[in-house]
């Protein structure tokens, strides 16, 4: 019986389960009034938007998996917006900039997690559009207990938002002064904001026009006009130190729309893992098991050095290839079919050592060597890099800075058995100032480009930015299905697989794989603004003991050890086939709660 902070929920109805006890409690009630995974996923989503505003919003991005219950596999839905049409590199290097700013208007995408959430209301949910949105209406206009980390986010850019972002101050500090942590905290702009769409929602009739609708009202109409309006003329102080004007149009929102795609998959000692497409940072995770399949991993103490040493080798060589090969499959040559394949692995393997490596390795693969050179410069010319204008890069939990955003994450098994795993983020109230009278900030997604001509993470309009964002599904082999995921930028798949590695290995429960200790690497290529390099880097949670710690650092790992309960926060949920529903949520951070019956 392995040691856990909360028991692993159970029931037969459904479980859902968030990274706010807000969130979780919005979702049941949905599945209570007869909703569907989907329903509750939507809700929950919106509900997020208001009460960890530092992590997500409205106008920010969102990949999902959906697995309806007849279904054999699960499919993924792309809320991940793409670059603005005059999102040039040579528009940027006009501006004087060799790297996308990690915060203000240049980098933003197309807002991508609205449409993606009315195509999952509209093509797997039941209720209006109004249960949706009523909980988060409630909560804006009414007010919710504000986060210690909200309010320390705030209080920390107070003065810049007065200087430079006054929309914001408007927004996050009425009256002119910061909210006091658990305070009520209100923001009725956006109260009004999702009035006045259902009101023009529901000048239509049937539950999909009305949502149709919405969307239309979103990316057309008043929300689209007043962005492109404000877009127009503003010119807004960012990362970079300097002011610029940012590049998206009301044209770029009425030209996009989220898509349905098949996700990536690899077979794994009789389980299969589902991840989104080579856009996102999921594959690293497939990889990754590629890599440690054959590795004796099976064999190893999951709280043991030699666990937390193999496991950290086979995401670097993951993350390696991440940086060389991956991004939008629609826009470059992606070698997806060798990088997920055993025989790639086997090549591989043999790099994982008994020592921690300092190196950047990508593979070499034929036609694509170019590729893995110009990573490796890239992450040497990263190495020294540090700091970071405001608002600029995502975290990997407390240890960073509170001015940087971060992410969000939702798991919901319907009663039928229909499923979502969905990963929102962006929009973030750090990251770019509020567009006036609709009390939410644009995204920041662009950073993940790089200013240089002929890599697959080039910024060129209508292309998706390789997103750290990663929802995971897996069926085990007696056929129960689970969903999970986590926040955390760059250590979200890191996270993921230790999770995933403890259900195979270690006969964990759900919530006993979630309380064991954490680590993760910074080894690699970071994917936020500064875009940092930590070479042979390694932070561990003190749970793992002196022993441990003290052997990892023998074997040449950069240790960094974390303040208890720390890293990661994972969430998690499944079904048996004999219709049992499970979930848990981490404890870390004191915020996610797993709810059902």
């Amino acid at each position: 019986m392995q040691f856990t902070t909360r028991p692993e929920i159970k029931g037969t109805f459904g479980v859902v389960t968030s990274t706010h006890w807000i969130a979780s409690a919005v979702g049941m009630k949905i599945l209570e009034a007869g909703g569907t995974a989907a329903d509750a996923a939507a809700a929950m989503g919106f509900a997020l938007h208001v009460v960890e505003p530092h992590l997500n919003g409205p106008l920010g991005d969102m990949p999902l998996l959906w697995r309806g219950v007849g279904d054999d596999a699960p499919q993924v839905l792309c809320g991940q917006g793409t670059a603005p049409e005059g999102a040039t590199i040579a528009h940027y290097h006009a501006e004087g900039l060799d790297t996308v700013p990690g915060s203000g208007l240049l980098a933003t995408v197309i807002p991508g997690a609205f449409g993606a959430w009315m195509a999952l209301l509209r093509d797997h949910g039941k209720l209006p559009l109004r249960a949706i949105l009523e909980p988060a209406i409630y909560y804006a206009r009414h007010g919710h207990p504000v986060l210690p980390r909200v309010a320390a986010t705030i209080e920390g850019l107070s003065d810049f938002f007065r200087d430079e972002w006054p929309t914001s101050a408007a927004t996050w500090m009425p009256g002119g002064g910061t909210p006091e942590a658990w305070s009520l905290m209100r923001n009725r702009d956006l109260a009004d904001t999702w009035d006045r769409l259902l009101a023009e929602a529901e000048g239509a009739t049937g539950r999909e026009a009305q949502i149709e609708a919405a969307r239309r009202a979103f990316y057309e109409g008043f929300i689209a006009e007043a962005i492109d309006t404000w877009m127009r003329d503003a010119c807004v102080m960012d990362a970079s130190g300097a002011r610029h004007k940012g590049v998206l149009t009301g044209q770029d929102m009425a030209g996009w729309t989220e898509t349905w795609e098949t996700p990536l998959s690899v077979d794994y000692e009789g389980w299969t893992v589902w991840k989104a497409g080579m856009w996102s940072q999921g594959p690293s995770l497939l990889q990754a098991l590629r890599l440690l399949d054959g590795s004796g991993i099976a064999n190893m103490d999951s709280r043991g050095a030699d666990f937390v040493h193999t496991v950290t080798e086979a995401m670097k060589l993951a993350f390696a290839d991440r940086e060389a090969f991956y991004g939008d499959p629609l826009h470059s040559d992606i070698p997806t079919e060798t990088l997920l394949s055993r025989a790639y692995a086997d090549t591989r393997r043999g790099l994982l050592e008994p020592n921690a490596s300092l190196e950047q390795r990508p593979g070499r693969i034929d036609g694509f060597a170019h590729q893995a050179d110009a990573a490796i410069s890239r992450a040497k010319a990263s190495e020294e890099a540090s700091g970071g204008g405001v608002g600029a890069g995502e975290p990997t939990m407390a240890h960073l800075s509170e001015k940087r955003g971060d992410t969000v994450h939702i798991d919901v098994i319907d009663q039928w058995g229909n499923s979502v795993s969905a990963t929102p983020s962006g929009g973030w109230l750090q990251s770019s100032p509020v567009v006036p009278g609709l009390g939410m900030p644009l995204n920041s997604r662009a950073q993940m480009f790089w200013l240089q001509e002929g890599l697959p993470t080039s910024l060129a309009p209508g292309r998706r930015p390789r997103t750290t964002l990663s929802p995971s599904m897996a069926q085990a082999p007696d056929g129960t299905r689970h969903a999970f995921g986590t926040p955390g930028g760059d250590q979200q798949d890191q996270w993921q697989l230790m999770l995933f590695l403890r259900l195979v290995h270690s006969g964990m429960n759900l919530q006993e794989s979630i309380d064991a200790p954490l680590f993760n690497t910074a080894h690699f290529q970071g994917s936020f603004d500064p875009r940092p390099v930590r070479p042979g880097h390694l932070m561990v949670e003190p749970a793992f003991g002196d022993a441990v710690i003290a052997e990892l650092r023998a074997r040449g790992h950069n240790l960094e050890v974390a303040e208890p309960w720390t890293v990661g926060r994972l969430t998690a949920a499944c079904r048996t086939p004999d219709g049992m529903l499970k979930a848990a949520a981490t404890p870390r951070l004191m915020q996610a709660y797993a709810v059902g019956r």
